[in-house]
Order: C-alpha cells, then sequence, then structure tokens
C-alpha cells in the first residue's frame, strides 16, 4: 500500500498478514490487562523502537503518522483526564477537576492506544494490499468473488484521487474567464461532485465487465501468487514475545513512576 515510500524491506514484509493480524489482536486484549504504568511506558517505547527499525518508509512519512497517532491518542484520553475521580487536584475550574489519578490514568490510555497504534502502523507499511486478500483467499478460505471485489475497490482510490486532481485543475482553468458570481461554494461543489460521481460510475461499470468476463467468480481456481506461511512468521511471533518480556524486567528493575496499578483510587 505504501510502495512508492519503501526505502528498503524488512523480514517482516513477508510475514503472512494472518500472522500479523492475529498478533495485532492478541496483543489489544494482552494490553487491556496491562494496569503496571511502568511496564505500559516501556512497552509503548519498544515498540516505538520496533516500529522505526522495521517499517521500511521514509522516516517524514513514518514521522508524520507517529506524531498524528501520538495527538489522537492524547485526544481520547482526555476525557478521562479532565473528569477523572482522585484525591491529588492539580486543577478545577467548575465541572472540570484534573488529579493525578486521573492523569495517570488518561496517560496509561494514550498510552495503550499509541502501543496498538504503532503495531497497527507497521502492519500497514509492510503489507501489499495483494498479497492481504491472496492469503484470506487460500488460508482462511475467503470466496474469490469477495475479496476481488474488495480488492478492486481498493485500486479505484487512487484512481478517484487522480481525478479529482484533474478535475480542480481544470476547474482552475475554466474560472479564469467565468464571472465569479457564477462559480459561488454550491456551484463548485456541483462542479466537482457530478462528474467526479458520473466518471468513476463508469470506471466502475467497466471494472465490473471485465472481472464478468474473465470469470472472477465463486469456485476452485488457481493463483498467480502465493502467500505461505514461513520461519519469519514464527521469528516475529519471538520478537513480539521478547518485546513484553524485557518490558516488563525494565519496569521492575528501572522503574520510572512505581506506580504499580492505575485503577486504584489513590495510586499513591
Amino acid at each position: 500500500m505504501f510502495e512508492m515510500w519503501k526505502n528498503h524491506y524488512s523480514f517482516i514484509d513477508d510475514v503472512n498478514i494472518i500472522t500479523k493480524l492475529t498478533l495485532a489482536i492478541i496483543l489489544f486484549f494482552y494490553i487491556i490487562f496491562v494496569h503496571q504504568f511502568d511496564y505500559m511506558v516501556y512497552i509503548c517505547l519498544l515498540m516505538f523502537i520496533f516500529l522505526l527499525l522495521f517499517n521500511g518508509i521514509k522516516f517524514k512519512i513514518t514521522l508524520a503518522f507517529i506524531l498524528f497517532t501520538i495527538i489522537f491518542s492524547l485526544i481520547s484520553a482526555l476525557f478521562m483526564i479532565f473528569y477523572g475521580d482522585g484525591t491529588h487536584i492539580l486543577f478545577k475550574f467548575g465541572f472540570i477537576q484534573i488529579s493525578v489519578e486521573s492523569l495517570v490514568r488518561g496517560l496509561h490510555l494514550a498510552l495503550r492506544t499509541t502501543t496498538i497504534s504503532f503495531f497497527g502502523i507497521l502492519i500497514a507499511f509492510t503489507s501489499e494490499i495483494v498479497m492481504v486478500f491472496y492469503s484470506l483467499m487460500q488460508h482462511l478460505k475467503v470466496k474469490p468473488k469477495v475479496a476481488y471485489a474488495f480488492m478492486a475497490a481498493i485500486r479505484m482510490v487512487p484512481l478517484m484521487i487522480s481525478s479529482l486532481v484533474q478535475l480542480r485543475k481544470s476547474l482552475k482553468m475554466r474560472y479564469q474567464i467565468i464571472s465569479k458570481q457564477n462559480y459561488n461554494f454550491l456551484n463548485r461543489m456541483k462542479h466537482l461532485i457530478i462528474p467526479l460521481l458520473s466518471q468513476n460510475i463508469r470506471k466502475a461499470h467497466q471494472l465490473a465487465v471485465a472481472m464478468e468476463k474473465k470469470g472472477f467468480k465463486d469456485g476452485p481456481r488457481t493463483y498467480y501468487y502465493y502467500a505461505p506461511f514461513s520461519y519469519k512468521d514464527i521469528l516475529l511471533i519471538i520478537i513480539v514475545i521478547i518485546i513484553l518480556i524485557v518490558a516488563y524486567f525494565l519496569a521492575q528493575q528501572l522503574p520510572i513512576t512505581g506506580i504499580n496499578d492505575v485503577r486504584i483510587t489513590n495510586i499513591y
């Protein structure tokens, strides 16, 4: 999906998407039951390092995704920070009350969200959309008609974006010779949406006819690409387990806050 931004490939690119998704689900449920603040900090930090080392994408693109993830995680934690319970009050204004306990719980929630997001970004950066659907068809027995339909729909997105860019450029040239009162906001939207919809409906119809003619139906078929499992799948599982173990060891040997359970009302 992000091949245009690739600098290098790592072993994670060859890991089967089923292994990656299964690991992500297991990691999600595992982190739900992590209540030790320092442990969560170290898991997030090690997952961040893991993402930087093996994503293979240009650093600027990776940094943009990381910043967006952190901002989104902090925003999602604001409700818990502003309206949580606690005895050590830091700030209070009306119904907004920030305590040490609510701040810690909010940051803990943000760390959970960030950790899962980092692993999700790694999966997105190291997975080809074609191999995702081939793996689902070959190993999870997803119907080819469904898989190829989703694959074609995703492939249509770049075409829609390029059509939008071309249409905007052509309208800019057209508006140079038309009075401004004739291309207000509503007219601009109509000039963009109606041609864009008509173009993409036509492309979708052509694609559907082509797929029907080529025999994209349910039933036994051969595949040009094969998505196997390999030793690299086991290697990724081992690395994720090592990250969790090393993070626990660091939390015990090098504690940052010493908070063992963020659920306790008085954490100190």
